[in-house]
């Protein structure tokens, strides 16, 4: 009956299975269509001549890719309480997200666009019901570890985080099983939060956690320390982590360790800007895109990013394991935006994607190129070879030195575990690094970088860092890559 009445929630076009390719192009032909018309009366669709616009080539000539700064414009009109800016009269909700260029930014959230949010995340727990054939997870107590559902009002539109907003618009089959309290998810602190989470769960028969992976080790971290048991010891009914925000490999080992057995884990890749795919299959880790929710999607090569006017396509034209910065419009009121992350698409059949990094997350101090794809590869391919090593947080930098030969990448790790040899763990992880990026090969066969060194972060090195800098918890990240080693540094002076 329980399990009836979930797969009620879901609409007729709902696909479990994804879409094939043919299918998926028809939907998101359909969807652009449906999005210009809706939207030629707005100020951006009388900018950008919507009246004149007959196919996809037509929208490429007359919209230009931006990002958040290009948009900026249009996002101060909404913010001040214009109507048909960008969108048919104001947007529910403007998601305040922190950017790493563009300081606070305000996506918005339309009527419109809130049911990509909500049910993207429904037919994520229906796939996992299906093939599981069991409901067992959802008849206990749910936990998600979020941002405040407070929010603020500006000109009749609420602003908030993202994940506080979807918390007031909880499916209701999970309304009285969530966890932690409106009280205690209202705590700015992170560190009280938390405190005030191990306190509310101890003691419940929680079975699904969800949250960015750094976040549920400080949970877990707290539990263990507070009771000197193992997760699962605490939590005998556990069966899965909802995870996304970041890769799951370099805290899989931890969290493991710390539950002290194995859970269904399932990736999810939502940002206040849509909630684009998910894993909809627990033996496969690529992500189902969900090509017919609001959004049409296009993507950029990432060599052609930086031109002038970049080649964007459709999924129309995509091809297999190329890296792709995606590009999205959608009935949330965005136009060609850069979302600034990267992905590669795994399959076409349906069609399926893995997140490799970002696009503004790279190290080429000397032109190789590095993204964060490469990066956790090779960390999880070298942590496979010496299986006593466990990482709890880490960052790469390039360290710039007068000395011919000298320069070379910073890795700067916390380790949980380290490896007893550093300097052998160096060289694997250099080789697996010459493995992935020929660039980087080139420059190591050339002596214009050295090899790979790694520096040994203090114990919470990174959560200190990130709580010097406000971003404690929620849904912030520790950047993997940057082009220069300021942060390695920054975190550096806090130990």
């Amino acid at each position: 009956m329980f399990l009836n009445n979930i797969i009620g929630l879901f609409d007729k076009s709902y696909s479990s299975s994804g879409f094939s390719h043919s299918e998926a192009i028809i939907k998101q032909k359909k969807i652009l269509n449906e999005l210009l018309e809706n939207s030629k009366n707005t100020r951006f669709g009388e900018d950008h001549n919507f009246r004149n616009i007959n196919n996809y080539e037509d929208f490429k000539s007359s919209v230009p890719i931006r990002d958040y700064e290009g948009f900026r414009g249009y996002i101060e009109k909404i913010k001040n309480g214009e109507k048909n800016v960008t969108w048919i009269d104001k947007p529910l909700y403007l998601a305040k997200t922190s950017g790493t260029t563009s300081g606070t930014k305000f996506i918005p959230i339309t009527k419109e666009s809130l049911p990509n949010h909500i049910n993207t995340a429904k037919h994520l727990l229906y796939d996992y019901f299906k093939k599981k054939k069991k409901i067992k997870p959802f008849l206990g107590k749910v936990m998600f570890l979020s941002g405040t559902p407070n929010l603020d009002e500006e000109n009749g539109i609420k602003i908030g985080r993202l994940s506080g907003i979807v918390n007031h618009h909880k499916p209701f089959f999970l309304k009285n099983r969530s966890l932690p309290s409106t009280e205690t998810n209202q705590i700015d602190s992170w560190e009280e939060k938390i405190n005030n989470i191990v306190e509310e769960t101890l003691g419940q028969d929680l079975r699904v956690i969800g949250g960015i992976p750094p976040w549920i080790q400080m949970y877990f971290d707290v539990l263990i320390e507070r009771t000197g048991k193992k997760v699962s010891e605490i939590f005998p009914n556990l069966e899965l982590l909802c995870h996304g925000g970041v890769n799951f490999q370099p805290y899989k080992t931890n969290l493991f360790n710390s539950i002290g057995r194995a859970v269904d884990t399932l990736e999810t890749f939502p940002a206040s800007e849509g909630f684009f795919a998910y894993q909809d299959d627990l033996y496969s880790d690529d992500l189902l895109l969900q090509v017919n929710s609001g959004i049409f999607f296009e993507f950029v090569e990432l060599n052609e990013l930086k031109k002038e006017k970049p080649k964007r396509i459709s999924i129309e034209e995509i091809k297999l394991d190329t890296n792709y910065a995606m590009v999205i419009t959608s009935n949330a009121g965005l136009w060609s935006y850069d979302i600034g992350d990267t992905i590669k698409f795994t399959d076409t059949n349906p069609l399926k994607i893995k997140v490799s990094g970002r696009t503004k997350q790279y190290v080429s101090a000397f032109g190789e190129h590095v993204i964060v794809d490469e990066v956790e590869k090779s960390l999880k391919k070298t942590c496979e070879k010496f299986k006593d090593v466990e990482i709890v947080e880490y960052t790469v930098g390039p360290r710039i030195m007068n000395q011919k030969s000298k320069s070379h990448h910073e890795w700067f790790i916390e380790f949980k575990s380290p490896p007893s040899r550093i300097k052998d763990f160096e060289i694997e992880l250099d080789l697996n690094m010459k493995n992935l990026n020929i660039y980087y090969r080139d420059l190591r066969k050339d002596k214009i970088l050295s090899r790979l060194k790694i520096t040994k972060a203090k114990k919470k090195s990174f959560i200190n860092f990130m709580k010097s800098i406000g971003k404690l918890g929620g849904q912030n990240k520790v950047p993997r890559l940057s082009n220069n080693v300021k942060l390695i540094e920054k975190v550096k002076s806090l130990n």
